[in-house]
């Protein structure tokens, strides 16, 4: 019998790649970790990707943790130098509950030149794994994955249209960009400030501005939100976890 594949969908790029492996290899499943903090709309979203599919996505969560607000607080960490535990409690636990050894794993990696080093990062992390990236393989970039769920009639999920780079919870607690912070703060007011009020609890200092560690709300309010850098959010994050246990 043939391995099982394993098609890993949250945002654009993965769903662009869960479609062209179903089109060659049409067996397996498609899968999702769910942290429960991203947007509502990304439900809107995997659904639209589902009826583009065909197929269902299997949603996978943690039975322990509620979201990530709950492994923060829990946790007295939101993020350190190599990522934050709520990947490796929220995304990463459930893909080991979830997979065999001998799946093949498809990620949406895409040809940009950052995502091809996270790939070849993740290879070397989970080096016991089959994985298959094929947006890397036919040179499909972010730009032209959205543009293929476009044709397709499928939006964006909505944390695109207000400025974000990605689909990730809101807010990140990995994301260092002050110009990240004050977007959250004119957008997400209420996330922004419950951030704000935990961090201070935890002395967690979220953002630099000239090199200088400072807490979130210290950041000016006319400060600019054009540039909202926030990091990818994979399963390499669960290194930070293992260094907050160790």
């Amino acid at each position: 019998m043939n391995a099982r594949r394993i098609r890993w969908v949250s945002g654009a790029a993965s769903a662009v790649a869960a479609k062209l492996d179903w089109k060659e290899h049409p067996h397996g499943v498609f899968a999702t970790c769910e942290t429960r903090s991203e947007d509502p709309d990304n439900e809107r979203f995997l659904a639209d990707v589902e009826r583009w599919l065909g197929e269902p996505i299997i949603r996978l969560h943690s039975d322990e943790y509620e979201d990530t607000w709950d492994v923060w607080a829990r946790r007295k960490f939101i993020a350190g130098p190599d990522g934050a535990p709520c990947t490796g409690i929220l995304k990463l636990a459930p893909r080991i509950a979830f997979q065999r050894p001998d799946d093949i794993h498809v990620f949406g990696y895409t040809s940009d030149k950052t995502d091809v080093v996270r790939a070849k990062r993740f290879r070397e992390n989970f080096f016991e794994l089959s994985v298959v990236t094929p947006l890397i393989e036919r040179g499909v970039d972010k730009a032209a994955c959205l543009a293929i769920l476009l044709s397709a009639g499928i939006q964006p999920a909505l944390t695109y249209a207000l400025g974000f780079p990605n689909a990730n919870c809101i807010p990140c607690g990995k994301a260092t960009s002050p110009d990240y912070w004050a977007l959250v703060r004119k957008v997400r007011p209420v996330e922004f400030q419950r951030m704000a009020e935990l961090s201070r609890r935890l002395g967690a200092r979220l953002t630099r501005i000239a090199d200088v560690r400072i807490f979130i709300d210290e950041i000016p309010a006319d400060w600019p939100t054009t540039n909202p850098i926030a990091p990818a959010c994979d399963f390499l994050c669960h290194l930070a976890a293992e260094d907050v246990a160790a």
